[in-house]
């Protein structure tokens, strides 16, 4: 069983760098693949309230507690909230219903999940969940350093992780820049499209090829070596036991500091912008106690 890696966020608490991520897949997926996950040593689950899967998520965990396969204080469970949860009020009482699908005492990571709606007057929720121990840490997704910048105004506790896109086209050392400018210490980045989206022309770039047959490592295992390097957390999605192993032999590939560097000079283009005002999928309001 490969032994993944920690980093220290802002509030002291460790997270694995390498997890295991559930987006788009359904809860029968979810109850196939997770403990294929976690058998192969995946320690680190995140999951959302919008991705309609929490309970299934939840059942796969306590199994494997309840089997003695591991302990609670063996998982990092990350979910987020989704902007119809984000006033005050309403906050309150969607963390408890989170944790209620999930059937777990505290997640370890809660997320705002999109930069829309009332997020301002939701942090406070958050927080106290925090007091509470309801949650151990709290962050953000998506948000441009702008909006980043509002809820700092308000904040007692300051995000300790950012999930956005990031990929060797899009690096977001800008972005881990202004946030360390920001709050005078280090928001570690999540990576969402992690691999490039799919992108067959990404793991063709040239440093990366050049890497990958240097060290007889795949190219998305050198994507990945290269996301650890830059302190990135990346959940790789992937329904394929073999490639889930794969992903977690990237932990031993080791680029060179000038592979990084190179790798650091790809020309850079996200493959999404958020836009300003909310797609129209941000602003349904969901029941996400419908879950199978």
């Amino acid at each position: 069983m490969t032994a993944i890696p920690s980093f220290t966020m802002n509030n002291g608490r460790t997270i694995p760098a390498l997890g295991y991520g559930v987006f788009l897949m359904t809860s029968d997926q979810v109850r196939e693949h997770l403990p294929q996950a976690l058998k192969l040593g995946y320690r680190h689950i995140d999951t959302a309230n919008a991705y309609f899967n929490e309970v299934a998520v939840g059942e796969v965990v306590r199994d494997a507690i309840a089997a003695g396969e591991l302990a609670r204080e063996d998982l990092f469970i990350t979910t987020k909230l989704f902007p119809q949860s984000y006033p005050y009020a309403q906050a309150v009482e969607d963390i408890d219903a989170t944790l209620a699908r999930l059937g777990l005492d505290y997640v370890d990571l809660l997320l705002f999940h999109q930069p829309y709606g009332e997020y301002v007057s939701g942090w406070k929720a958050m927080e106290e969940a925090v007091a509470a121990g309801r949650v151990r840490s709290i962050g953000l997704s998506n948000f441009p350093i702008a909006k980043f910048q509002e809820i700092l105004d308000v904040a007692e506790i300051i995000p300790a992780v950012h999930q956005v896109e990031a990929h060797p086209r899009w690096n977001q050392h800008e972005l881990k820049a202004r946030m360390s400018e920001a709050t005078g210490t280090e928001v570690l980045v999540e990576a969402w499209y992690p691999l490039g989206h799919g992108d067959k022309t990404l793991l063709e770039e040239p440093v990366i090829a050049a890497a990958a047959q240097r060290t007889g490592a795949t190219p998305a295992q050198v994507i990945l070596a290269w996301h650890l390097a830059e302190r990135n957390i990346t959940f790789p999605k992937t329904l394929s036991p073999a490639h889930m192993a794969d992903n977690l032999a990237a932990l031993d590939v080791e680029l060179t500091a000038a592979e990084i560097a190179t790798i650091n000079g790809i020309p850079q283009q996200p493959y999404y912008r958020i836009p300003d005002e909310p797609p129209a999928f941000v602003l349904t309001t969901n029941d996400y106690s419908q879950q199978a």
